[in-house]
């Protein structure tokens, strides 16, 4: 049994990992304006040289050969964007593998335990009181705020999961700490000051990653290894859960170590994906769901199964995004909704029925 699905396993990773460089280079090749599949190969394997972001404009103005142009929008604009989008699905869909095994419960999900909605917080509330410019970080005062309130939240998790062994208690908290930061959201919204912070703070709450950058990137990649090598390195517990918390105890599994290895990695995971493309949802839902029965019902086993799948997911409704025509480009979690949510309701109805 646990050959056929170790062989499963390694069967599915190969070809999720095929579709994601499938679709990354996709997304190298479709947009506003479509590139040619010789062309895209060409400016991916040899880059005329590195452009900074402030450059963009100047070196598109200054009358660029057709290799130099391709190069310009593959390395600068198209590649980062693809590679952001797929590194917040990745996140979403890990953590949300990560606490299904956790919690026993198909519906779980990062947003669940309340660490997107206060990363989106701290990112709203930055842009409210125009920290951008008066940090002195710039641009990266948002993800950075991102993540600060990632680890905020995971943090009081972490202490509440050491304090409690009870997975409803940590589920309610959880819950009561987004609806909280939901709140505030909405409040900040209300009081905006002018078009311009409602605007640029409706646009993170609806997710997004047009216009990101390799620093944008580098900024949270530390965060997101961290939170996928903690989420590893809980897999024997995730399996052991399986059995239930009691067997799991009888086994030696110590409940409260794992529950807080799995917070805190989903914390900083997720943050991460916040602090990257603001809030995106369901994605960390369906994408585990999606995975479960391919590799025997075993959440160790869909981790990084999942984490690929979410990733491709998003690089994919990113190219959507990209060409679907519209006066004003649709935000990333706008469309993630609109696909997860149907998923959503048949995931909850197909699990009503299996339990009524």
């Amino acid at each position: 049994m646990l050959s056929s699905l170790s062989s499963g396993e390694h069967l599915v990773v190969p070809l999720l990992l095929l579709a994601t460089v499938i679709a990354l280079f996709a997304a190298c090749l479709l947009g506003s304006t479509p590139l040619g599949v010789h062309r895209v190969s060409a400016a991916l394997l040899f880059p005329f040289r590195s452009i900074g972001e402030g450059e963009t404009s100047a070196v598109l103005a200054s009358g660029l050969s057709v290799q130099a142009a391709d190069s310009l929008v593959i390395w600068q604009i198209r590649l980062p964007r693809a590679l952001a989008a797929f590194m917040t699905g990745a996140a979403l869909g890990a953590s949300g593998a990560a606490l299904q095994g956790l919690l026993r419960n198909p519906l779980a999900e990062p947003g669940v335990l309340g660490v997107s909605a206060c990363a989106a917080l701290a990112a709203t509330f930055t842009i409210y009181y125009g920290l951008a410019s008066s940090s002195g970080l710039g641009a990266y005062a948002v993800p950075i705020a991102a993540i600060g309130g990632a680890v905020a939240a995971t943090a009081l998790l972490a202490f509440a999961a050491r304090r409690t062994s009870s997975v409803v208690t940590l589920i309610l908290i959880g819950v009561g700490l987004s609806a909280f930061a939901g709140a505030l959201m909405s409040l900040l919204l209300n009081l905006a000051p002018n078009p311009f912070s409602l605007a640029e703070m409706i646009n993170w709450m609806l997710g997004s990653v047009a216009n990101r950058s390799y620093d944008d990137i580098a900024l949270v990649a530390p965060f997101l290894i961290a939170g996928f090598a903690l989420l590893f390195t809980t897999r024997r517990g995730l399996f052991a859960l399986t059995l239930g918390e009691e067997a799991a105890a009888g086994v030696g599994l110590h409940l409260g170590r794992q529950r807080v290895a799995v917070v805190v990695g989903a914390g900083l995971a997720a943050g991460a994906g916040v602090a990257l493309a603001g809030a995106i949802g369901f994605v960390g839902i369906i994408a585990p769901h999606l995975i479960r029965p391919l590799v025997g019902h075993d959440p160790a086993r869909s981790l990084l199964p999942s984490a690929l799948l979410a990733g491709l997911i998003l690089v994919l409704a990113d190219i959507g995004v990209r060409l679907l025509p519209s006066a004003t480009e649709l935000k990333l979690g706008v469309v993630a909704a609109i696909i997860g949510a149907p998923i959503f309701i048949w995931i909850a109805a197909r699990r009503r029925s299996d339990h009524g």
